[in-house]
């Protein structure tokens, strides 16, 4: 599983960065606009909300749990310093997805208790895409934490994020995790849809069956 996570550089902003991976087969976008109003937010989500819906893809918003609505999104992401998991859960019901940031094996434990349906764990590495960075995991600090999971028989889709590149995928999906969320790598590379494509490719070859 490949998940986009939006922001906008010197070529691109959300909506034709969505539009770019999409065409390169992602079928998972959150719309993360941390800086940005919700008249802003709700302007760029609906144009991003009607892509995803073209091309099949399920459409998170991050953080902004009152919009999951408004937009027609499939869920909602919350960061560590965003509303608790239980309550976005309250508020969106069964049906919606609401995914949960985790540095810890801790924090995924808690989440999965307040009703997450997948976690992302990271960063793996430093990433100038977010501000005020948890602690760096690297691939021992993945490997640490699934085989705590396993210990623990919490089986929840866990995404690996934070300044990840197509060379790390292997390595990370062979440690335990189930998918993986860029934003730069596919948005800084030459041709976005292209990368996109081979990361898939990538995920899919090094996928446990």
């Amino acid at each position: 599983m490949l998940q986009f996570i939006t922001h906008r550089n010197a070529r691109f902003d959300e909506i034709s960065g969505t539009r770019a991976v999409l065409e390169g087969g992602c079928r998972w976008v959150q719309l993360r606009m941390k800086d940005a109003s919700d008249e802003e937010f709700l302007r760029a989500g609906r144009e991003v909300a009607r892509l995803c819906r073209a091309f099949g893809a399920t459409f998170l918003v991050d953080d902004r749990v009152h919009l999951v609505g408004e937009l027609g999104a499939d869920g909602v992401h919350v960061g560590r310093n965003d509303m608790p998991v239980a309550e976005a859960r309250r508020i969106l019901g069964p049906e919606r997805i609401v995914g949960a940031t985790a540095n810890t094996f801790e924090e995924i434990r808690r989440a999965a208790e307040a009703g997450a349906g997948y976690i992302g764990l990271g960063p793996f590495r430093f990433t100038e895409t977010k501000q005020h960075l948890s602690p760096i995991l690297g691939l021992e600090g993945y490997r640490t934490i699934f085989a705590r999971c396993r210990e623990a028989g919490i089986t929840l889709p866990v995404v690996a994020i934070g300044g990840i590149t197509a060379a790390d995928v292997a390595e990370i999906l062979a440690a335990g995790a189930t998918g993986i969320a860029l934003s730069g790598a596919l948005l800084g590379a030459p041709d976005p849809a292209t990368e996109t494509r081979k990361i898939i490719d990538i995920i899919e070859e090094n996928s446990k069956s």
